[in-house]
């Protein structure tokens, strides 16, 4: 998967015609799309420098505090567990649920980043070309099929976005059909949304200080800096009011 960022808007004067709820049109300006993979990597060997990275299955939020690397209980656990909040003891936050998208990585390159706003192909479905930032190819998209758990490929969809991509920029394949669309793969991915929006919150559950951060939807990585601010604000609020022992 990639995540597009906008460096720059400019406000233009528009039509309310074409945008009755904004008083102007606008342009963006400086997108940029970072390769996912390759930023939680990154990420990955930062961190390694003393941080210890472990994997268990949980059936409780505060057996996390059981499981880190000095072997102490820690004080505070910081629940990243997006979808998984729905089920996980503890936390079962009957607000998360799945916004399920589909997309298709192909190796044509139309050197352009472009979206629509809406498709004849019902709600659930928008239509967008993501270049990406390392391995070339463009990214194809998509679907925003909320409540749907759905992992498995659905191939008339995958048909249904190759032709609404063509469609938008003929670039793509020269002006030829979806049959001259070299494809990599296909994938398949949940969004943690939470009706109600994110939470970033702390709580005490059966003494243990939790601080939650999930539900981010389809921008967990755009949001990711100033969500993670406010939880370092909250463990420092939690650790500064404890006790000196």
């Amino acid at each position: 998967m990639e995540s597009m960022t906008v460096t720059s808007l400019t406000v233009h004067p528009g039509s309310r015609k074409q945008a009755p709820k904004l008083p102007s049109g606008t342009g963006i300006h400086g997108q940029s799309c970072r390769g996912l993979p390759r930023t939680i990597q990154k990420l990955v060997s930062i961190f390694r420098n003393g941080v210890v990275f472990k994997r268990a299955n949980l059936k409780h939020i505060t057996e996390a505090a059981k499981i880190n690397g000095s072997g102490k209980k820690a004080n505070v656990v910081v629940n990243c567990t997006g979808l998984s909040a729905h089920k996980l003891g503890g936390v079962e936050d009957k607000n998360m649920m799945p916004i399920r998208g589909q997309t298709v990585l192909v190796r044509n390159e139309a050197n352009v980043m472009c979206s629509s706003s809406g498709t004849d192909d019902g709600e659930e479905e928008v239509c967008y070309l993501m270049q990406r930032a390392a391995g070339g190819g463009t990214l194809l998209g998509g679907s925003y099929q909320r409540g749907n758990w759905d992992s498995q490929l659905d191939p008339n969809l995958a048909v249904r976005i190759m032709k609404r991509a063509v469609d938008l920029c003929p670039a793509l394949t020269g002006g030829k059909g979806i049959e001259h669309l070299d494809i990599i793969r296909q994938g398949v991915g949940l969004r943690p949304y939470r009706h109600g929006g994110t939470r970033i919150e702390k709580e005490r559950i059966d003494g243990q200080w939790i601080i939650h951060n999930y539900g981010h939807g389809g921008y967990g990585y755009q949001s990711s800096y100033g969500c993670s601010k406010k939880v370092v604000k909250l463990v420092e609020e939690v650790l500064t009011s404890r006790p000196n022992l």
